[in-house]
């Protein structure tokens, strides 16, 4: 602790104490409390209360209040548990008869302040901080905590609930860890004295005909499984697992949707591997006897489990498909592949009954797409997935959402009824079905899946968050088809990409800009993906697309004028940079399409599509798309004069990544290495360059801006502009290289570094400055910027912009600081207010 935290913690501590406060303030005395959890970490010994007598003061002050704040008890008694959390100080404490006063019938507990939550949970946090070490469990245990902390567990307040069962599970593991002598032996195993008393009030929760402490008990195992992977815990398994089992066919019993959470934190358990397949056994009759609902977790957590026996697995998986097999069934239309099971886990009626419900149809449904998902998305799936007919369920689902299929089966058409125009099911099945690429056997019905898909962009009844799903998907599989491509398959791509192009068009004409909007994201996709081949780049010049796509640059709507940009952005690779532009007639050109980015740069109103237009000169830039190395100095050279005005922090930042995309594009065009940390690699024939790279930062303006940037109010744009500053350092003056140039023993007076040096350490105050026409430091002249360079401590400068903005005023001090101001009136105190 500095000095400065003592002297200034009796005096809060004497606030807080006294009776005549007004206020207090919660966020700062949680951190005052996190403060000292670390103080205390660090060091167990009693010093910290030897040397301040105020902590002690303070905690019997509390207690003497007639009628203390609830926070402040709560700060109280939540302080006084961290400080016993070491033996040393608990004893200290005990000595003083103050944790008794506390946490003992005499404290709290028996007040009127206990009907209060936050007085509860700060009981309940302060015992937990202090369960340390045996002499706190025998404190607590011998006095009647237990039987608090087991009423706690019922708690009104969810979040004092939650603390009270964690608190339990804690105490557990501590009363086993610090009162077992002997080995452990499940036959003739005797739970220690302390330990009993829980274990025995988990055992008679459990068979209590009260549902409330059947949960009470589950959940606190659930998370004694979960931390605890001791040899102990299969003991308390063995008192409880026949009680846990009843729970699955006991129908009055109404615990069964928190065994799936328990079974799966022990199949996690080492302890539970090898016992004897009984613990599987219990996780078989749970997949049968559980719900579709319920079990579905349990399944898909089963499954990624590679320790799982394979008989468990394949019931795992059948809980899991058996929605997707029931509605294959349901559609009841010919079809050459196999359902996807061959056996039903459970009575398929079951299935049906809920697919057949509105109330349960969609959640069902949205619940296994989702863990098929989960499942699908993992490097290694552990089980070997009927792909086939899966992606042919999924475009049943998807056929039945739309009305584009009609079942001859009643419960297919209740199934359609119930899912027309169903978004969560639409949205569901489409993420499954992104994520179904490169499956064996999906390859079979990409033509039907196509015909799908293009049914949903097509349909004006897609919702616009499925239409953009269904572009992800789309994308996704031509991408998937193009690898495909032979010429057996070629006239399915050319007809699968002009569908698209067909669809597109009208989708950038829609009315409403959401749809516009992802529209031009989905061709920004597809070039992405596919813009390398021929089939695609000749479709896609031969339609309407890319003109609709310019126009679109004009949209009322400024996300659609972004995302415009970025379209038209990545045409450019495909049409104007391409080695023969295959563009003809078209009524823009390269020339064009910059200008007018460079119009948007500078009057658009909207934030978004200037961050596009500069997100894309930078992609131009780094792809070296620009052209010969003087034009993309003059292009850089007025890019940067537009952007260093503008208004909004992400466009300047942008700006700062065009500066480095030059910088890096410049270096090896003239051979130079970047950022080099070997002391000769640009020695001797290096240094005509470095001077001509240097000439071509200065002429294109780019230490105006970077040095301005320094000093930007936000300092996002200040860091990113130093760690360009330090590369070129590098660059300029390579390791072992004295910073200074030859010849320069005194720095010309009209250069001003050292004006400049100073100015920096301002900070933001110090912009105006930089950016005034009349400054002494002249930015365009090479030698002054390499005398920058080599004299400007750049390193100082990214020490201080990498501080958190809350480095002062979150520091003890300042907290303290904090606490004084605003817990009292009192006349000494309001000299600290600031």
């Amino acid at each position: 602790m500095t000095r400065e935290c003592a002297l200034l913690l009796p005096r809060v501590c004497a606030a807080l104490a006294d009776p005549r406060r007004t206020g207090s303030d919660d966020t700062c005395l949680e951190k005052l409390l996190d403060w000292f959890e670390l103080l205390t970490k660090f060091d167990p010994s009693v010093d910290l209360l030897q040397d301040n007598p105020c902590l002690t003061e303070f905690l019997t002050s509390v207690l003497a209040l007639p009628e203390p704040s609830p926070s402040i008890l709560s700060f109280t008694l939540r302080l006084a548990g961290i400080l016993a959390a070491s033996e040393n100080r608990f004893q200290h404490l005990q000595q003083e008869k103050l944790l008794v006063r506390l946490f003992g019938k005499d404290g709290p507990l028996n007040s009127a302040l206990w009907k209060d939550a936050s007085v509860r949970s700060g009981w309940v946090k302060g015992v937990h901080s202090m369960m340390r070490h045996q002499p706190a469990l025998h404190l607590l245990c011998s006095g009647g905590g237990l039987d608090v902390i087991f009423t706690l567990q019922g708690d009104p307040s969810l979040f004092v609930a939650s603390a009270a069962s964690q608190l339990l599970v804690d105490m557990l593991i501590l009363a086993v860890e610090t009162e077992t002598t002997k080995p452990l032996s499940t036959k003739d195993w005797v739970w220690p004295v302390y330990a009993q008393m829980i274990v025995k009030h988990i055992e008679d929760s459990l068979r209590s005909s009260s549902a409330s402490h059947i949960e009470q008990s589950l959940k606190l195992l659930t998370s004694l499984f979960h931390s605890c992977h001791a040899k102990w815990t299969e003991v308390l398994w063995l008192g409880v697992a026949k009680q846990i089992e009843s729970f699955l066919t006991e129908e009055a019993v109404q615990a069964q949707h928190m065994l799936a959470n328990l079974l799966l934190n022990m199949a996690w358990s080492p302890v539970f591997h090898g016992s004897e397949g009984s613990f599987w056994a219990l996780v078989t009759s749970a997949l049968e006897h559980l719900t579709p609902v319920q079990a579905g977790p349990l399944a898909v957590g089963v499954l990624k489990f590679c320790g799982c026996p394979q008989d468990v697995r394949i019931q795992a998986l059948t809980v899991l498909l058996q929605p997707m097999d029931c509605i294959l069934r349901a559609a009841s239309q010919p079809r050459e592949y196999a359902g996807l099971l061959d056996e039903s886990v459970s009575d398929p009626i079951t299935v049906e009954s809920l697919l057949s419900s509105k109330s349960s149809c969609a959640n069902l449904l949205c619940q296994t797409l989702a863990h098929l998902e989960e499942l699908l998305s993992r490097i290694h799936v552990l089980v070997d997935l009927p792909y086939t007919s899966l992606l042919l369920s999924l475009m049943t689902i998807l056929q039945f959402c739309n009305g584009f299929l009609r079942p001859a089966s009643p419960l297919g058409s209740t199934i359609s009824r119930i899912l027309i125009n169903s978004f969560r099911v639409q949205r569901s099945a489409l993420d499954v079905l992104a994520v179904l690429l490169n499956q064996k056997g999906c390859d079979t019905l990409i033509g039907g899946l196509f015909d799908v898909l293009l049914a949903y962009m097509e349909s004006p009844n897609t919702n616009p968050t499925v239409l953009k799903k269904t572009f992800k998907a789309t994308s996704k599989w031509l991408a998937r088809l193009q690898e495909l491509s032979s010429n057996s398959q070629q006239p399915q791509t050319e007809k699968s990409l002009e569908d698209v192009f067909l669809v597109l068009q009208k989708r950038l004409y829609s009315p409403c800009w959401e749809v516009r909007d992802s529209s031009l994201e989905f061709l920004t996709d597809l070039i992405k993906c596919l813009g390398d081949q021929d089939e695609f780049r000749q479709s896609l010049l031969s339609s309407e697309v890319p003109r609709l796509t310019e126009n679109l640059l004009e949209d009322p709507e400024s996300y659609v004028r972004a995302s415009a940009v970025i379209a038209v952005g990545h045409l450019a690779f495909i049409t104007y940079f391409a080695p023969k532009s295959p563009v003809i007639g078209n009524q823009y050109n390269k020339e064009s399409i910059v200008a007018k980015f460079q119009e948007i740069l500078s009057t658009d109103p909207e934030g978004f599509p200037r961050r596009a237009v500069i997100s894309i000169f930078t992609e131009w830039l780094s792809q070296s798309c620009v052209g010969q190395l003087e034009d993309t100095e003059q292009f850089v050279s007025s890019v940067i004069q537009t952007v260093e005005h503008d208004v909004d922090w992400n466009v300047r930042l942008s700006g700062l990544e065009l500066v480095q995309a030059f910088c890096s594009q410049t270096f090896r065009q003239l051979g130079l290495p970047e950022c080099s940390d070997d002391p000769g690699s640009s020695a001797g024939t290096s240094s005509i360059h470095q001077n001509e790279s240097l000439q071509i930062f200065c002429r294109a303006k780019l230490f105006r801006f970077l040095f301005q940037s320094l000093c930007d109010c936000d300092k996002i744009l200040g860091q990113r502009a130093c760690d360009i500053l330090l590369c070129l350092t590098e660059d300029f003056y390579p390791l072992g290289t004295p910073r200074e140039l030859h010849g320069h023993g005194d720095l010309p007076a009209g250069h001003s570094i050292d004006w400049l040096q100073r100015t920096l350490r301002q900070g933001s105050v110090a912009q105006n400055l930089l950016t005034d026409s009349g400054n002494r430091v002249d930015f365009e002249d090479p030698e002054s910027m390499m005398l920058a360079l080599g004299t400007v401590d750049l390193i100082e400068l990214h020490d201080e912009l990498n501080k958190s903005s809350s480095y002062v005023e979150e520091s003890p001090q300042s907290l303290l600081q904090d606490i004084l101001a605003t817990v009292g009136t009192i006349e000494e105190n309001e000299v600290d207010c600031y």
